[in-house]
């Protein structure tokens, strides 16, 4: 602590006390008269006070003398003008061939897996094709996450709807069933397209019989629905990969539940029975 911060605190200290001491003195008494204004501030500064606070400024400051400011200025050109680095610009312009020699210096796995690509066999990338992909197959990212959420839900209402009570093979078994026929050209190439074909048609004409009876499709036993919506998850991102669920073979495209026998099981090759469903592809 300085000398002018330890007089200072002195100062504030003995005033402090001097006014318990009177209120002390006071309350003994049984005085109820007010404490004058005046004891509540410290004692005017005294010559001494000064004098000394007067001495600390000037054994602890510099003094701004013509000297001092020359070595200021002189420090602050020092670091303006510092090069140290001693790097100097070249000058060299920026072209093709010195990209192409700062590239053969040194390993780029982007541009070599660039090169590898055999472009032989498509068109050429020219404004023309870059202006028909934007037309027909450019979709926003936005419209994507959209539609990539709705994708995810049609196949967990799908797996609620059609296989719920069943172990976690057998729900994932109809999901494999429903990504087969995306992937198959005799459906739509797309799940929640497979999921709601024809329920545009009337009460029980569509593939799915929860998608047209008229009920709604949302799951109501909430322990169910989430776990449909993990396995719904789980299985569509291998649909985005070009993958399926390595449950059934990809040639599986229909099932039945084992409480009936439609005509048409005659017809196909049974594959498989898992659970409640009995799994078929085409002869």
């Amino acid at each position: 602590m300085t000398r002018i911060a330890r007089v200072l605190k002195h100062i504030v200290v003995s005033s402090a006390a001097a006014l318990l001491l009177v209120g002390a003195v006071s309350t003994a008494s049984g005085e109820d008269a007010l404490v004058d204004d005046a004891t509540l501030f410290p004692a005017p500064m005294t010559e001494a006070v000064a004098a000394k606070r007067q001495q600390f400024f000037e054994t602890t400051q510099p003094k701004l003398t013509p000297q001092l400011l020359a070595a200021y200025v002189e420090r602050q050109q020092e670091i303006k003008n510092f090069k140290a680095f001693d790097v100097t610009p070249t000058g060299t312009e920026l072209t093709e061939a010195v990209l192409s020699s700062y590239i053969s210096k040194r390993r780029n796995d982007a541009l070599d897996a660039i090169e590898s690509v055999d472009t032989t066999s498509g068109p050429a990338l020219t404004q023309a094709v870059l202006v028909a992909y934007a037309e027909t197959k450019y979709v926003p990212t936005p419209k994507k996450v959209k539609l990539a959420d709705s994708e995810r839900l049609c196949l967990a209402q799908a797996i609620y709807h059609e296989a719920r009570g069943e172990s976690l093979d057998g729900q994932m078994a109809v999901a494999n069933v429903i990504i087969n026929r995306a992937f198959s050209k005799k459906y739509p190439s797309t799940i929640c397209g497979v999921v709601f074909q024809n329920a545009d048609k009337g009460k029980y004409k569509c593939q799915f019989t929860f998608a047209c009876d008229g009920r709604s499709d949302e799951g109501k036993e909430r322990a169910a629905w989430n776990r449909s919506m993990k396995l719904a998850e789980e299985a569509f991102a291998e649909f985005q990969r070009g993958e399926r669920p390595d449950v059934l073979p990809g040639g599986v495209l229909y099932y039945h539940t084992t409480a009936v026998a439609p005509k048409w099981s005659h017809t196909f090759r049974r594959v498989a029975a898992i659970g409640s469903h009995v799994f078929y592809s085409q002869n």
